[in-house]
């Protein structure tokens, strides 16, 4: 991150806050993992000499996260957030908290995100431009449709008509039912995301190679994570992009992905946020890794951080505040989907309410 000189000799200090929260689904959301109607999140406010930040943890079942979970481990940081005296040095204060624990990745998150906000205020700028992206250079991003019943799915993708890009969830069972069904209505392009659900190298070429055809764009992890064996044989015979999701995780992981994948989905809840999530893309780009920038289900806020980093990606999947009815914050926008930045300072949220 590119900033100003601050000045050192403040005396004033950080005051962090946190409240646990639950976001509902629209729609019941079903993927390879199984189907969900809510996601619980924490919410978190820095205060720092009148300025106010924000950061979210979000929490889907895979991560092994919970309300309980982050707010322990929010506790932990009160004595380094609420100590320090320069709250800038993201490096620093960002190793620090990641060695309180292992995983918590969250957690980590939260805190990550409410500090890069934190800077933005402080110096007045968007954090696009501190990060020294160009803000017109946004993606689009992609519309999700969860597994369904044919006539669910011809609903979902007519509330979804205003976005250029499907990211469609297949599990291994009806997958063809359902590309047909999505095909029969639009010719738009589709990203895949299988979530692990093709469960061996042969089904999951067979059915590549039948999507060939189907204007597919990316298949995001078809197999489960640690076969790395089957990841690799499939990579030397795709006709198709194939995207890493549960196998990567932080930036220590990009190595081992490298041989099995044409890309990876970076998301903050997994990586511990902004810092590393631009690092992931620096180092993606170095072995020339296609990008896309992921989210789970998330609020305006978890989001709009995210989208920061986007004019440095290939592909976005941020449509998190699209699927729930119950967001807390206004930030980015999408314009027929593309992710539009604003010129806010910090992660650029238009308005709060934390009232459930």
């Amino acid at each position: 991150m590119r900033f100003s000189n601050y000045i050192r000799k403040k005396t004033a200090r950080l005051k962090l806050s946190y409240k646990p929260y639950t976001l509902y689904f629209k729609r019941p959301f079903k993927i390879a993992h199984g189907t969900r109607s809510s996601t619980p999140i924490v919410i978190v406010q820095l205060e720092y000499e009148g300025l106010l930040a924000y950061g979210e943890a979000s929490m889907p079942p895979y991560l092994g996260e919970s309300h309980e979970t982050v707010i322990a481990f929010l506790k932990k940081t009160i004595g380094i957030i609420e100590n320090l005296k320069y709250p800038f040095d993201l490096e620093t204060i960002l190793k620090e908290i990641d060695a309180l624990a292992p995983n918590n990745t969250a957690a980590k998150a939260c805190i990550d995100i409410a500090l890069n906000d934190l800077i933005g205020k402080y110096e007045n700028k968007p954090c696009w431009q501190l990060y020294g992206a160009k803000k017109t250079e946004t993606p689009y991003t992609t519309y999700t449709l969860g597994i369904d019943e044919p006539e669910i799915m011809k609903q979902k993708i007519d509330e979804g008509s205003g976005y250029s890009i499907f990211k469609v969830k297949l599990n291994g069972e009806k997958d063809k039912e359902c590309i047909n069904t999505i095909r029969s209505i639009t010719d738009k392009p589709i990203a895949i995301d299988v979530n692990q659900g093709w469960k061996n190298k042969e089904e999951a070429l067979e059915m590549i190679n039948w999507l060939k055809d189907k204007n597919v764009l990316l298949i995001e992890q078809a197999l489960p994570k640690n076969n790395w064996d089957d990841a690799h044989w499939l990579f030397e015979r795709s006709s198709l992009p194939l995207y890493a999701d549960e196998s990567i995780q932080r930036l220590s992981d990009i190595d081992k992905v490298k041989d099995c994948f044409d890309g990876i989905n970076i998301k903050l809840m997994k990586c511990t946020g902004m810092h590393e999530a631009f690092k992931m893309i620096e180092r993606a780009r170095e072995l020339k890794l296609k990008i896309l920038m992921g989210c789970m289900s998330e609020t305006s806020c978890a989001i709009s951080a995210a989208a920061q980093l986007t004019p440095f990606t290939d592909y976005a999947d941020l449509d998190g505040p699209l699927l729930i009815r119950n967001d807390l914050f206004t930030g980015i926008t999408f314009e027929k989907g593309k992710i539009t930045l604003n010129d806010l300072p910090g992660i650029g949220l238009f308005q709060k309410t934390l009232e459930e």
